[in-house]
């Protein structure tokens, strides 16, 4: 009798999520995510692509660490894979001993289930990709005040695309690039055009971690690392892997040309307002954890101050 229940209780799952989208979907999935408060109080489990997905029993990472801390408190985007919080505060920590990298700032992960966040990321939704300043972490702690207001200082000479101005980029900072690229969890790592060309000048003989390494837009100012799905994890959907090499010619003489930065032809007559992503455009295990009535947070978990 317990082996077949288990089809009705596949059935009753999936008829109870079939109600919750079709209940929710006048409303745009980033504002039904931006709303939850805490994680689903579920198994940590990543479900579906870094750009259209969500996450169940996500992790906060401690606000303050010995070796960090986290910017933009308002935005409750401090939560991820416990995978994603264990890397953090381990580059944290080998950055400071090994690299003379006074601490991280860290910006975004994602919302406390994942999902489409209202404002400024496409990714982020799967609890795997976090934002890391390019602005050492001060000697002193950061008052709320100022985690709000501070700005992440662009390395990249106004007005240009990719030139670098050398005396904004901080001592040691290739150092800790180098070895974020090392972790074997790190699928990729987004920066500036002008960032990937001087560490391929600096790289010497050893190439090998450049292939992570990836040029993007917008990343002028801080870089942003991805994590690949968990080992086993077959709710979570994978980018596929860097092109082989270290990205280091045709590819980037690309980005460093004009053409990546001609701005599109203006078209004949408005273009309609893009789509917005309801929750039916995500995975339908994304309802259910949306769903999932939350657990009493509990307090932030401090970090251990060695």
């Amino acid at each position: 009798m317990r082996i077949a229940t288990i089809p009705v209780l596949a059935a009753a799952s999936a008829l109870v999520a079939s109600v919750i989208v079709a209940a929710a979907d006048e409303v745009p999935a980033k504002v039904l995510f931006s709303k939850a408060d805490g994680p689903a109080p579920m198994s940590a489990r990543s479900v579906g692509f870094y750009s259209r997905g969500c996450v169940a029993g996500a992790e906060a990472l401690p606000v303050d660490g010995p070796d960090w801390q986290v910017m933009r408190l308002s935005r409750n985007r401090y939560w991820g894979m416990p995978q994603l919080v264990g890397f953090i505060e381990q580059l944290a920590k080998d950055a400071r001993a090994q690299d003379g990298w006074s601490g991280l700032l860290v910006g975004d992960l994602g919302q406390p289930r994942g999902g489409p966040a209202p404002t400024g990321h496409v990714s982020h939704q799967t609890g795997l990709d976090v934002d890391i300043w390019f602005t050492p972490m001060p000697g002193r702690h950061l008052s709320a005040q100022e985690r709000e207001n501070l700005s992440a200082r662009s390395v990249i000479v106004p007005g240009s695309h990719f030139q670098l101005d050398m005396s904004k980029w901080p001592e040691g900072l290739d150092r800790v690039l180098k070895r974020a690229a090392g972790y074997p969890e790190v699928q990729r790592i987004f920066v500036n055009p002008g960032v990937k060309k001087l560490l391929c000048e600096r790289a010497g003989n050893d190439r090998d971690w450049l292939r992570k390494i990836r040029p993007w837009y917008k990343h002028d100012d801080h870089f942003h690392v991805r994590l690949r799905c968990p080992s086993g994890m077959s709710s979570c959907r994978s980018q596929d892997p860097p092109p082989a090499g270290d990205g280091c010619g045709d590819s980037l003489a690309y980005w460093l040309s004009p053409e990546p930065w001609k701005p599109p032809p203006k078209p004949k007559k408005p273009p309609p307002p893009p789509k917005e992503i309801m929750l039916s455009d995500l995975p339908a295990a994304c309802a259910q954890i949306l769903d999932a009535a939350a657990a009493p947070l509990p307090p932030i978990r401090p970090a251990a101050i060695e």
